[in-house]
């Protein structure tokens, strides 16, 4: 159903001000400001005020960090529990209480085979910043250079973890095909794509003359988030998990913004089972604060004292919110209630696309949802049974949305994928609006001439 647009309301000079002088003062590689011109204000649970009065629905939550939605009860508490205690807030990689307490929530959420034998790496601020340090760990474990990662990842701006990528060129790195049932690299999709992805792998790692360095690792993200949500197949994990360890290549599981209930298991390689060698961690497990750390066998820490560090990353007001945060999320059994309201959301998505066919496809695992939009009237490249992407029709689906009170970030290769990341507090009410505001939105911009934009080859 249609959902009526608030009211417009005059923006304030501040509103207009800040904004002015942002732009004039802020880097020209600004990302989310460009798209989404508010000035948040006051913030709680899934609704921000920005300082012209307008409300919205956050389905970008940071990116994925909010998982339980802006300045959540219990968060705030553990924050002002710290500040109130007069405990110290930068302690470099001293042991303190607060630090000992989120080790130990932390281990008790992660697959009991794996933390019963693992280490953990305070690494500093950013999700990057873990992804380096993971590299760097199983390089001076395997005392290999090589790295192994898929198409279409995103594992931070970092020279390394952007190399990872496909951002930069680092000759160390070897591509491989991820699979996926809408645009599959192979033309099949389903199980079938998932097949043949794993034996072209199996098969480069195997031949003498592939051409790929001796690998230190794989890295790989149990759903790609920025590349489109992409959920990797049960299937195709555990294929991953079996050629890395009969070839004793450490298999690194991005689970920055998978983890902690997102995906409805609180850590996604769990709907697979296996078991990686390495975990890398952020965004969710500070509760909003930077946070970033590796979970690791223990056999991989080889590292000499000082091999690796961070100036920030003793943070006790992050490890005290993200305690909070995990415990609340486990207590409340969210990554359950994650994967039954996800289902619902896709599911609504799935029966908008009868009538809508601008949505290629629906797609996603848990709170973690895409939805690719085509142009159907356009000629797909080659042979290629998927219509063209539209990234025209996208960008106004975003500015549609946030007319009507809707944060919602695109992605994928031609950000063509309208992406939904809302907290794992998300009402049923809230979840009915953001469904009702989206269809609203899709149906508005497909009334607006768009520009048809050419997109290059899809494979």
């Amino acid at each position: 159903m249609a959902v009526t647009e608030p009211a417009p309301v005059a923006a304030p000079a501040v509103h207009e001000g800040i904004l002015r002088r942002q732009s004039l003062r802020e880097s020209a590689a600004r990302t989310y400001a460009r798209s989404l011109p508010i000035v948040p204000v006051r913030a709680r649970g899934m609704t921000i005020e920005g300082a012209d009065g307008r409300r919205y629905l956050d389905c970008l939550s940071g990116a994925g960090t909010l998982a339980l939605g802006h300045n959540h009860p219990v968060v705030l508490e553990a924050i002002r529990k710290v500040i109130d205690s007069g405990a110290p807030l930068h302690v470099l990689d001293l042991a303190t209480p607060v630090k000992d307490a989120f080790t130990t929530e932390l281990f008790a959420t992660l697959p009991r085979q794996f933390a019963d034998n693992a280490r953990i790496q305070f690494c500093g601020p950013a999700g990057t910043d873990a992804v380096e340090a993971a590299f760097k760990l199983v390089r001076a474990a395997t005392g290999r250079s090589g790295l192994l990662a898929f198409t279409g990842a995103y594992h931070g701006m970092t020279a390394g973890a952007l190399a990872a990528s496909g951002g930069a060129e680092d000759v160390r790195v070897t591509r491989l095909p991820f699979p996926q049932n809408y645009r599959c690299p192979f033309g099949v999709g389903g199980e079938r794509g998932a097949e043949i992805a794993a034996r072209w792998t199996e098969n480069l790692l195997d031949d003498p003359k592939g051409g790929a360095p001796a690998p230190a690792g794989m890295i790989l993200e149990p759903v790609q988030g920025e590349g489109g949500v992409n959920p990797a197949p049960d299937s195709w994990m555990r294929r991953m998990r079996e050629i890395t360890e009969t070839r004793s290549v450490p298999l690194i599981a991005d689970e920055v913004q998978t983890g902690v209930g997102r995906t409805g298991a609180f850590w996604a390689v769990e709907h697979s089972g296996i078991v990686p060698d390495v975990m890398v961690l952020s965004k969710a497990i500070g509760g909003s604060l930077p946070l970033a750390v590796i979970v690791y066998r223990s056999e991989l820490d080889t590292w000499q004292p000082g091999a690796h560090a961070g100036t920030f990353r003793g943070n006790q007001l992050a490890m005290a919110a993200g305690t909070a945060t995990l415990a609340f999320v486990r207590e409340n059994h969210l990554a359950e209630r994650a994967a039954t309201l996800g289902a619902r959301i896709v599911a609504r998505l799935q029966a908008l696309a009868t009538d809508h066919p601008t949505i290629g496809d629906v797609r996603g695992r848990g709170l973690m949802i895409g939805v690719e939009l085509v142009d159907p009237e356009a000629t797909a490249p080659g042979d290629s049974p998927e219509p063209p992407p539209a990234p025209a029709l996208a960008q106004a689906v975003q500015q549609e949305c946030l007319r009507r009170g809707l944060i919602v970030e695109l992605g994928g290769r031609h950000s063509t994928v309208v992406r939904l990341l809302p907290p794992l507090t998300l009402t049923d009410e809230q979840a009915t609006a953001v469904v009702d505001r989206l269809a609203d939105a899709l149906a508005a911009a497909e009334r607006l001439p768009h520009r048809r934009t050419t997109t290059g080859p899809l494979r």
